[in-house]
C-alpha cells in the first residue's frame, strides 16, 4: 500500500517541532544554569574584594591574564571523587575581559576534609602557558612550582619569587575567611555548557577566538563586567 506523501509530510513536520522544542526547552535550562553560576561568581568576586586588606592585591588582578571563581564547591564532593562544582572564567582582550566560559571543578582530596562546607575558589592566571594549561583536556594541580597560593591584602610586595612568578595564583574562602590555598589533587576540565551556550569550546572562547563579553547572553554579561570593576 502506498502511503500519502501528505501523510508522511505531516508526520516529519510533527516530529521537527517536537525535536525543537525538546532543543530549545533545554537550551533554557542551559541558559538558567549558566546564569545562576555567573551571578554566584559575581557576587563571590564583589564580596571577595570589598575589604582591601582582605582581599585580592589590586597590582596582581591588573596583570592578571584570566580570573576564573568556582562559587559553592562542597567539600564532600572532593572527597567521593563526584563533582566538585562549575566555575565561570573570563580572559583578558584588547577592549576588557572576555564572555564567560564555564569549566568544572572536581576530583582530589589531599587538603579538603569531610563535610557539607561550600567553599568558594578563586584562580588568577597570570600569563598565557598558564590559562592554556588549565584549559587541556583535563587539568590536574599536581604542586608544581607554575601553581601558588596567593597573596592576600593591599600590596604582594611581600609574597616570596616563587609565588610572584606562579602563572595560577590559587584562593578560597570558607566561612568568610579569604586566603591563599593549595589545590593539589584538584582537576579542571571544560563544562559542556560551553557549547550548549554559544557552540564553542572554552580553548575558542578564552584563547582562540577571545570571544568579546559583549556577545555574550545578556543575562551572562554580569561576571565580566563585575570583574572589569576590579582588574583594570
Amino acid at each position: 500500500m502506498k502511503i500519502p506523501r501528505f501523510f508522511i509530510l505531516t508526520v516529519t513536520l510533527l516530529w521537527l517541532i517536537s525535536f525543537n522544542s525538546d532543543a530549545f526547552a533545554q537550551s533554557k535550562k542551559d541558559l538558567k544554569e549558566a546564569k545562576k553560576r555567573v551571578d554566584s561568581a559575581s557576587e563571590v568576586m564583589q564580596e571577595v574584594m570589598v575589604t582591601a586588606d582582605k582581599a585580592i592585591p589590586k597590582e596582581i588582578l591588573d596583570k592578571a591574564k584570566a580570573v576564573i571563581v568556582f562559587p559553592g564547591v562542597l567539600k564532600a564532593a572532593f572527597i567521593i571523587g563526584g563533582r566538585g562544582g562549575v566555575g565561570v572564567a573570563v580572559t583578558r582582550t584588547a577592549n576588557g575581559w572576555s564572555a564567560p566560559a564555564f569549566l568544572n571543578l572536581g576530583g582530589g582530596s589531599i587538603g579538603f576534609q569531610i563535610g557539607g562546607e561550600k567553599i568558594d575558589y578563586v584562580l588568577v592566571v597570570m600569563n598565557d602557558n598558564g590559562l592554556k594549561g588549565l584549559l587541556e583536556d583535563k587539568f590536574e594541580f599536581g604542586g608544581e612550582a607554575s601553581v601558588a597560593a596567593g597573596p592576600v591584602g593591599r600590596t604582594a610586595a611581600a609574597s616570596t619569587n616563587a609565588t610572584l612568578d606562579a602563572a595560577i595564583l590559587t584562593y578560597s574562602r570558607s566561612q568568610g575567611a579569604f586566603a591563599g590555598v593549595s589545590l593539589k589533587g584538584a582537576v579542571i576540565k571544560p563544562s559542556n555548557l560551553n557549547q550548549a551556550i554559544y557552540k564553542k569550546s572554552a580553548m575558542q572562547l578564552l584563547i582562540t577566538d577571545m570571544t568579546p563579553w559583549t556577545s555574550a547572553p545578556k543575562d551572562l554579561q554580569k561576571f565580566p563586567t563585575t570583574v572589569a570593576i576590579y582588574a583594570k
